[in-house]
């Protein structure tokens, strides 16, 4: 596993869920905050997003995609809805999945609205460090995958082939990977987008999350990358914020979080999979880490 598809599947649960906005006229949709992250597609047409708490309004128009990194609340109208439409925004869940034509002289629209369900309680930084709202505007040639995961989600609300209820959600997933991949490559700033244009750093990651069971030290680690333990320990730490070593403690019991969460494995077999030598060394790191035994965590996530 690479970096960020470990950093993704660490807090993605379940599978993501979508609905259609067809709009025209006058019209304004409120989205109330939610515990993931959200996304639209512009299908058709052009709206506005206006996020909650003043931020700027984002002019949207067809192909551009948007996601709500954090799951902020947020407005969607059209483009000349003033704050007067804003305060009579009606609820998100009133209107989708249907057409709506309302009085005045806005053009139609159509969206695609939808959630990731997301785990915040082990949020890999890179996923942290994304805004709140990022927006990819549609221009010939940029991000061509992107562009592309667009395409073949119109065409398959549009024609429900055979197989859609598989699709959808896999394309939706392809839509979150390249959607961050595509904000790392536009990032002007932002630790992350550094990190992982850093052959040596990136050398090490790749190293840990590969195989992060395996019985790495320092010198070993440094091997792999290429250069000295000093180097690789300097340069690691200025960029990530963490030495290696300590990086890979918390990946690795972020990872059995994530096996406890998901999967009905022993503790032993949890243990062996993060590199712990045994139930209790992974029971007493696990414990300082989240301040909870692995079987209560368990009991917690699966209750919740």
């Amino acid at each position: 596993m690479d970096v960020v598809s470990d950093a993704i599947s660490a807090v993605r649960v379940g599978s993501p869920s979508s609905n259609r906005l067809r709009v025209g006229g006058d019209w304004c949709v409120r989205l109330a905050p939610y515990e993931g992250a959200g996304f639209h597609v512009v299908l058709n047409g052009a709206c506005q997003l206006l996020p909650d708490g003043g931020g700027e309004p984002v002019a949207l128009g067809a192909g551009d995609v948007v996601l709500l990194s954090h799951g902020a609340g947020h407005v969607l109208a059209d483009a000349a809805a003033g704050a007067a439409e804003v305060r009579r925004a009606v609820p998100f869940e009133e209107v989708r999945d249907t057409d709506v034509r309302l009085p005045g002289p806005g053009p139609d629209a159509e969206l695609l609205c939808g959630k990731y369900r997301l785990d915040r309680s082990r949020t890999h930084p890179l996923m942290a460090e994304l805004p709140q709202v990022v927006h990819l505007p549609h221009r010939i040639g940029d991000h061509p995958e992107l562009r592309t995961a667009v395409d073949l989600l119109a065409r398959e609300l549009d024609e429900r082939r055979p197989g859609a209820c598989l699709a959808l959600p896999s394309l939706l997933d392809l839509l979150l990977i390249y959607m961050v991949r595509a904000w790392m490559d536009r990032a002007e700033t932002g630790a992350w987008p550094a990190v992982l244009n850093d052959p040596v750093t990136t050398a090490a990651l790749r190293a840990l999350h590969s195989d992060p069971a395996a019985p790495w030290t320092g010198d070993r680690l440094a091997a792999e990358a290429g250069v000295s333990r000093a180097t690789l320990a300097r340069r690691f730490t200025a960029l990530v914020g963490r030495p290696p070593m300590a990086y890979l403690t918390w990946w690795r019991l972020t990872l059995a979080a994530t096996r406890l969460r998901d999967s009905d494995a022993s503790l032993a077999t949890v243990a062996r999979e993060s590199g712990y030598g045994s139930p209790y060394a992974l029971s007493h790191a696990f414990n300082r880490e989240f301040g909870v035994t692995p079987g209560r965590y368990r009991e917690k996530q699966r209750a919740a």
